[in-house]
Protein backbone atom coordinates (compact mmCIF):
# COMPACT_ATOMS: atom_id res chain seq x y z
CA UNK A 1 0.00 0.00 0.00
CA UNK A 2 0.85 3.59 -0.75
CA UNK A 3 -0.56 6.49 0.68
CA UNK A 4 -3.25 4.41 2.88
CA UNK A 5 -4.79 3.38 -0.53
CA UNK A 6 -4.80 -0.68 -1.47
CA UNK A 7 -3.58 -2.15 -5.04
CA UNK A 8 -7.33 -3.56 -5.13
CA UNK A 9 -8.63 0.48 -5.32
CA UNK A 10 -5.68 1.48 -7.97
CA UNK A 11 -7.51 -1.00 -10.29
CA UNK A 12 -10.80 0.23 -9.82
CA UNK A 13 -12.26 1.71 -13.04
CA UNK A 14 -11.19 3.51 -14.35
CA UNK A 15 -8.14 1.61 -14.38
CA UNK A 16 -4.72 3.69 -13.83
CA UNK A 17 -2.35 1.03 -13.00
CA UNK A 18 -1.22 1.32 -16.94
CA UNK A 19 0.24 4.95 -16.47
CA UNK A 20 3.32 5.98 -14.92
CA UNK A 21 3.20 8.66 -11.89
CA UNK A 22 4.45 11.79 -12.95
CA UNK A 23 7.86 13.24 -11.87
CA UNK A 24 8.09 14.13 -8.21
CA UNK A 25 11.52 14.63 -7.73
CA UNK A 26 11.78 18.25 -8.73
CA UNK A 27 8.74 19.55 -6.94
CA UNK A 28 10.32 17.88 -3.64
CA UNK A 29 13.79 19.48 -4.32
CA UNK A 30 13.76 22.85 -5.91
CA UNK A 31 10.48 24.58 -5.05
CA UNK A 32 12.29 25.83 -1.85
CA UNK A 33 15.16 27.29 -4.20
CA UNK A 34 12.06 29.20 -6.70
CA UNK A 35 10.05 30.09 -3.70
CA UNK A 36 13.38 32.24 -3.14
CA UNK A 37 13.33 33.16 -6.49
CA UNK A 38 10.36 34.38 -6.84
CA UNK A 39 9.82 36.15 -3.68
CA UNK A 40 12.60 38.86 -5.13
CA UNK A 41 9.94 39.74 -7.22
CA UNK A 42 6.86 39.11 -5.66
CA UNK A 43 5.58 39.65 -2.18
CA UNK A 44 3.52 36.23 -1.91
CA UNK A 45 1.58 35.46 0.74
CA UNK A 46 0.15 32.19 2.29
CA UNK A 47 -2.45 31.92 4.06
CA UNK A 48 -4.53 28.57 5.34
CA UNK A 49 -1.95 26.16 4.54
CA UNK A 50 -2.64 23.87 7.78
CA UNK A 51 -5.92 23.32 5.92
CA UNK A 52 -3.88 21.03 3.22
CA UNK A 53 -3.84 17.43 4.86
CA UNK A 54 -0.12 16.55 5.58
CA UNK A 55 -0.39 13.00 3.72
CA UNK A 56 -2.87 11.01 1.61
CA UNK A 57 -4.85 12.00 -1.46
CA UNK A 58 -5.98 15.86 -2.39
CA UNK A 59 -7.63 17.49 -5.02
CA UNK A 60 -6.30 21.03 -4.92
CA UNK A 61 -8.96 23.50 -6.98
CA UNK A 62 -7.92 26.76 -7.95
CA UNK A 63 -9.22 29.86 -8.88
CA UNK A 64 -8.28 30.85 -12.38
CA UNK A 65 -7.11 34.32 -13.11
CA UNK A 66 -3.75 34.63 -15.02
CA UNK A 67 -0.89 32.70 -16.40
CA UNK A 68 1.49 32.71 -13.53
CA UNK A 69 -1.71 30.66 -11.16
CA UNK A 70 0.01 27.20 -12.07
CA UNK A 71 3.50 27.81 -11.33
CA UNK A 72 2.62 29.65 -8.07
CA UNK A 73 0.65 26.87 -7.04
CA UNK A 74 2.98 23.94 -7.99
CA UNK A 75 5.63 25.78 -6.33
CA UNK A 76 4.37 27.22 -2.94
CA UNK A 77 1.45 24.36 -2.14
CA UNK A 78 2.70 22.98 1.14
CA UNK A 79 3.08 19.57 -0.75
CA UNK A 80 4.07 18.66 -4.00
CA UNK A 81 1.39 19.17 -7.28
CA UNK A 82 0.44 17.74 -9.98
CA UNK A 83 -1.98 19.96 -11.62
CA UNK A 84 -3.74 19.58 -14.85
CA UNK A 85 -2.11 21.63 -17.45
CA UNK A 86 -3.58 22.92 -21.30
CA UNK A 87 -1.58 20.71 -23.45
CA UNK A 88 -0.75 23.69 -25.46
CA UNK A 89 1.57 24.42 -23.12
CA UNK A 90 3.67 21.73 -23.59
CA UNK A 91 4.49 22.89 -26.87
CA UNK A 92 5.97 25.72 -25.91
CA UNK A 93 10.23 24.32 -26.60
CA UNK A 94 11.34 25.21 -22.95
CA UNK A 95 8.12 25.92 -20.91
CA UNK A 96 6.99 22.80 -22.58
CA UNK A 97 9.50 20.41 -21.63
CA UNK A 98 9.97 22.17 -18.37
CA UNK A 99 6.29 21.29 -17.11
CA UNK A 100 7.05 17.72 -18.17
CA UNK A 101 10.23 17.71 -16.19
CA UNK A 102 8.17 18.87 -13.24
CA UNK A 103 5.71 16.53 -13.18
CA UNK A 104 2.94 17.99 -14.55
CA UNK A 105 0.40 16.65 -16.49
CA UNK A 106 -1.16 17.60 -20.08
CA UNK A 107 -4.99 17.93 -20.41
CA UNK A 108 -6.62 18.31 -24.04
CA UNK A 109 -9.73 20.52 -23.24
CA UNK A 110 -11.14 20.28 -26.69
CA UNK A 111 -12.72 16.96 -25.99
CA UNK A 112 -12.67 14.15 -23.17
CA UNK A 113 -9.00 12.98 -22.32
CA UNK A 114 -9.07 9.55 -20.93
CA UNK A 115 -5.25 9.41 -20.31
CA UNK A 116 -5.09 12.76 -18.87
CA UNK A 117 -8.00 11.38 -16.34
CA UNK A 118 -5.90 8.36 -15.68
CA UNK A 119 -2.36 9.90 -14.61
CA UNK A 120 -4.69 12.48 -12.42
CA UNK A 121 -6.09 9.52 -10.72
CA UNK A 122 -2.67 7.09 -10.62
CA UNK A 123 -1.47 10.40 -8.79
CA UNK A 124 -4.43 10.14 -6.03
CA UNK A 125 -4.16 6.41 -5.63
CA UNK A 126 -1.01 7.03 -4.86
CA UNK A 127 -1.12 9.31 -2.03
CA UNK A 128 -0.54 12.58 -4.07
CA UNK A 129 -2.01 15.48 -4.71
CA UNK A 130 -3.42 16.94 -8.26
CA UNK A 131 -4.46 20.67 -8.98
CA UNK A 132 -7.04 21.49 -11.45
CA UNK A 133 -9.09 24.64 -12.03
CA UNK A 134 -12.79 23.95 -12.28
CA UNK A 135 -13.33 27.17 -14.17
CA UNK A 136 -11.75 25.21 -17.12
CA UNK A 137 -9.84 28.53 -18.31
CA UNK A 138 -8.27 32.01 -16.95
CA UNK A 139 -11.31 34.43 -16.40
CA UNK A 140 -12.38 36.82 -13.34
CA UNK A 141 -11.98 34.07 -10.87
CA UNK A 142 -15.30 34.59 -9.35
CA UNK A 143 -16.21 30.62 -10.19
CA UNK A 144 -19.38 31.80 -12.20
CA UNK A 145 -18.47 29.61 -14.57
CA UNK A 146 -17.77 25.65 -13.20
CA UNK A 147 -16.86 22.34 -14.35
CA UNK A 148 -17.11 18.90 -13.04
CA UNK A 149 -13.94 17.50 -13.04
CA UNK A 150 -12.57 18.49 -9.46
CA UNK A 151 -16.05 16.50 -8.28
CA UNK A 152 -15.29 13.78 -10.06
CA UNK A 153 -12.10 13.16 -9.19
CA UNK A 154 -13.46 13.42 -5.51
CA UNK A 155 -15.90 10.91 -5.93
CA UNK A 156 -13.77 8.30 -7.40
CA UNK A 157 -10.70 8.58 -4.93
CA UNK A 158 -12.41 9.61 -2.14
CA UNK A 159 -9.88 12.57 -1.65
CA UNK A 160 -10.13 15.75 -0.17
CA UNK A 161 -10.89 19.01 -2.00
CA UNK A 162 -9.18 22.12 -0.78
CA UNK A 163 -10.08 24.84 -2.43
CA UNK A 164 -7.66 27.37 -2.99
CA UNK A 165 -8.10 31.17 -4.01
CA UNK A 166 -5.49 33.56 -5.49
CA UNK A 167 -5.15 37.08 -5.67
CA UNK A 168 -3.31 39.55 -7.20
CA UNK A 169 -1.66 37.08 -10.07
CA UNK A 170 -3.38 39.48 -13.15
CA UNK A 171 -3.82 42.90 -12.72
CA UNK A 172 -7.34 44.91 -13.85
CA UNK A 173 -7.45 45.23 -17.15
CA UNK A 174 -4.50 42.57 -17.77
CA UNK A 175 -5.04 40.02 -20.45
CA UNK A 176 -4.95 36.23 -20.23
CA UNK A 177 -1.17 36.03 -20.55
CA UNK A 178 -0.10 39.03 -18.40
CA UNK A 179 1.90 39.13 -15.77
CA UNK A 180 2.08 41.46 -12.86
CA UNK A 181 4.44 44.06 -11.99
CA UNK A 182 7.42 43.88 -9.62
CA UNK A 183 6.80 43.93 -5.87
CA UNK A 184 3.21 42.98 -6.53
CA UNK A 185 1.52 41.44 -3.43
CA UNK A 186 -0.03 37.92 -4.33
CA UNK A 187 -2.16 35.98 -1.46
CA UNK A 188 -2.48 32.38 -1.81
CA UNK A 189 -5.43 31.16 0.81
CA UNK A 190 -6.33 27.77 1.55
CA UNK A 191 -9.49 26.57 2.54
CA UNK A 192 -10.99 23.95 4.19
CA UNK A 193 -11.28 20.69 2.76
CA UNK A 194 -14.49 19.39 1.14
CA UNK A 195 -15.27 16.04 1.83
CA UNK A 196 -17.44 13.21 -0.29
CA UNK A 197 -17.58 9.76 0.31
CA UNK A 198 -16.05 7.33 -2.52
CA UNK A 199 -18.87 6.21 -5.18
CA UNK A 200 -18.01 2.77 -6.77
CA UNK A 201 -18.13 2.81 -10.15
CA UNK A 202 -20.48 3.03 -12.44
CA UNK A 203 -21.00 6.64 -11.16
CA UNK A 204 -23.79 8.42 -12.18
CA UNK A 205 -24.16 11.98 -14.46
CA UNK A 206 -26.71 13.14 -11.31
CA UNK A 207 -23.88 12.08 -8.87
CA UNK A 208 -21.13 13.88 -10.25
CA UNK A 209 -23.76 16.98 -10.64
CA UNK A 210 -24.81 16.99 -7.45
CA UNK A 211 -21.58 16.84 -5.80
CA UNK A 212 -20.13 19.38 -8.48
CA UNK A 213 -22.85 21.90 -7.22
CA UNK A 214 -22.28 21.45 -3.54
CA UNK A 215 -18.65 21.71 -4.24
CA UNK A 216 -18.62 24.87 -5.80
CA UNK A 217 -21.16 26.50 -2.98
CA UNK A 218 -17.97 25.43 -0.66
CA UNK A 219 -15.59 27.38 -2.94
CA UNK A 220 -18.30 30.13 -3.03
CA UNK A 221 -17.90 30.34 0.44
CA UNK A 222 -14.13 30.17 0.64
CA UNK A 223 -13.81 32.88 -1.68
CA UNK A 224 -15.89 35.02 0.04
CA UNK A 225 -13.67 34.79 3.34
CA UNK A 226 -10.59 34.78 1.50
CA UNK A 227 -11.90 38.38 -0.16
CA UNK A 228 -12.15 38.99 3.85
CA UNK A 229 -9.08 38.02 5.42
CA UNK A 230 -7.40 39.64 2.63
CA UNK A 231 -9.15 42.46 2.01
CA UNK A 232 -8.28 41.98 -1.95
CA UNK A 233 -10.33 41.70 -4.82
CA UNK A 234 -10.19 40.15 -8.14
CA UNK A 235 -9.13 41.58 -11.31
CA UNK A 236 -12.38 41.59 -12.89
CA UNK A 237 -13.37 39.88 -16.40
CA UNK A 238 -10.40 39.47 -19.06
CA UNK A 239 -10.60 42.58 -21.45
CA UNK A 240 -11.94 41.51 -25.17
CA UNK A 241 -10.31 40.76 -27.89
CA UNK A 242 -9.54 43.64 -30.58
CA UNK A 243 -10.45 42.58 -33.64
CA UNK A 244 -7.55 42.73 -36.19
CA UNK A 245 -9.31 45.25 -38.09
CA UNK A 246 -10.27 48.21 -35.56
Amino acid sequence: MTGGISEAARRELPRSDDVPHPTTWPLANLNRFAQRVIRLWYDVRLHGTEHVPATGPVVMASNHVGIADGPLLAIFSPRAVHALTKSEMFEHGFLGRFLMFSGQIPLHRTFSDPAAVKIALHVLRHGGVMGIYPEGARGSGELHRWHHGAAYFALVSGAPVVPVIMFGTREPGGSASSLPPRRTRIDIVYGEPFRVDPVPWPRRREQVEQVSKLLQEHMQVHLDRAKALTGRSLPGPLPEPIEENE
